[in-house]
């Protein structure tokens, strides 16, 4: 498998849907390297600890770490199943910035950003980051969040340790 089949596969299954190869995950995220190995093999999806290693340091988006002696894995953020990171609360650059597309914009002007199906809304200090996220999915629009307005009225963040910035909403008022 190559790193980004394996970043994709993990992907699902550390952020999403561990019980699909039947591992489990701790309060926190983390599985063990060597079971994940062997339900992967077992469920038709081959690689070895060597690619497994390639492919957490050379992801461009850094999505999963290992623990110091790498026994250990877990995704850094963008979980729908309920994990705790551990991360502790951080003070934001007073702008931060969401990609998405044109056509979602009408709901989040009336809602704002929301984090649906994931345990946080995810944001980002870098605006180039930003425009790729949103041309995912279509054209992208790059909102700017007024984080540093955000942390002043008590709303929390955190950063993962990849870099992006979470938080459980952003209301229409904070949104450029």
């Amino acid at each position: 498998m190559n790193n980004r089949s394996i970043s994709k596969l993990l992907s699902f299954i550390l952020r999403h849907s561990p019980d699909t190869i039947q591992v489990t995950l701790d309060a926190h995220g983390w599985t063990n390297v060597n079971t994940l190995l062997q339900q992967c093999k077992a469920h038709g999806h081959h690689f070895t600890m060597e690619e497994l290693e390639k492919m957490v340091a050379e992801n461009d988006k850094q999505r999963f770490s290992f623990n110091e002696n790498k026994t250990m894995i877990r995704a850094s953020q963008g979980h729908s199943i309920d994990i705790s990171l551990d991360l502790p609360p951080a003070i934001p650059p007073e702008f931060l910035y969401h990609g998405t597309v044109v056509r979602i914009m009408d709901n989040i002007r009336k809602t704002g950003l929301r984090k649906m199906s994931r345990q946080h809304v995810h944001l980002t200090g870098d605006r180039a980051t930003a425009e790729k996220v949103g041309s995912r999915r279509g054209v992208p629009h790059i909102l700017t969040i007024r984080s540093g307005d955000m942390h002043r009225a008590g709303m929390v963040f955190y950063l993962s340790d990849n870099g992006v910035w979470l938080t459980d909403e952003v209301p229409v008022k904070y949104i450029q």
